[in-house]
């Protein structure tokens, strides 16, 4: 157990400092530590809303919010990230999704950013609006179902279309993150076969503990010693291959 406290309180630190929570590789770390897949969302969403919280709040004190584009997104993430944490799902189809969920996700992270400094005029457009709310709801689904807030998802999408600035799309993938987990993580206590399963996840605190520390120390002190397009390449190699290993078996 030691172990996988050190490795969640590293990634909490080093995903605070760039805005995300971390669920992708909770949920990484949980999968090889052999953890109950009834708990491992639910472990990885609470991991993301105490990493988040931190985030959120410096990011609206620097207000780089911009919450017009943030309640747009929610509105619609949030209702399908509860309804795919709500869903029952057998252990092979949870797998399979999550493995998925992981591979894109690790991709992803591949993908260098580059600056963008203007609001781009297609973010309003009745064509952007509809695109980007049918994507919300999509990630939004996804992320309920498999225990991750969606910022892995929703970053990488803002930058590659260009359509918001580099320096707002962390705090609104902070939120994002943020409304997900909750709603995602309200939907997975309300399954009925879950009653059985609150001790055990109570035994996990200590994992709690962990991303609370790490995230509250990324989140002031950013990382000084590591570049973040390093650290992401490195986290994106780790996503990968417990993607495969899930998708292959073990």
């Amino acid at each position: 157990m030691i172990y996988l406290i050190s490795a969640f309180l590293i990634t909490a630190f080093l995903y605070a400092s760039v805005g995300f929570g971390g669920g992708s590789t909770y949920n990484a770390l949980l999968i090889l530590y052999n953890v109950d897949y009834l708990l491992i969302p639910k472990i990885a969403l609470t991991c993301n809303l105490i990493v988040v919280i931190g985030g959120t709040i410096r990011y609206q004190l620097n207000n780089l919010i911009p919450w017009k584009k943030v309640l747009a997104l929610i509105i619609f993430s949030a209702p399908f990230a509860w309804i795919g944490g709500r869903l029952p799902i057998d252990k092979e189809l949870f797998l399979i999704i999550l493995g998925i969920s992981l591979l894109i996700s690790g991709v992803l992270l591949l993908i260098r950013k580059e600056e963008i400094e203007n609001f781009s005029k297609s973010v309003n457009s009745k064509i952007g609006i509809f695109l980007f709310s049918i994507m919300s709801a999509l990630i939004g689904f996804v992320s309920g179902l498999v225990g991750i807030g969606g910022g892995i998802f929703l970053s990488p999408i803002l930058h590659l279309t260009k359509t918001i600035p580099s320096m707002n799309i962390a705090a609104i993938s902070s939120v994002f993150i943020f409304v997900n987990s909750l709603a995602g993580l309200s939907g997975q206590f309300s399954k009925t076969n879950t009653s059985n399963l609150i001790d055990n996840y109570f035994e996990y605190s200590w994992l709690f503990l962990a991303v609370f520390l790490g995230g509250t120390i990324g989140t002031h002190l950013g990382i000084k010693t590591f570049q973040p397009i390093i650290v992401r390449r490195l986290t994106a190699i780790l996503v990968i291959y417990v993607g495969l290993r899930v998708l292959i078996g073990f």
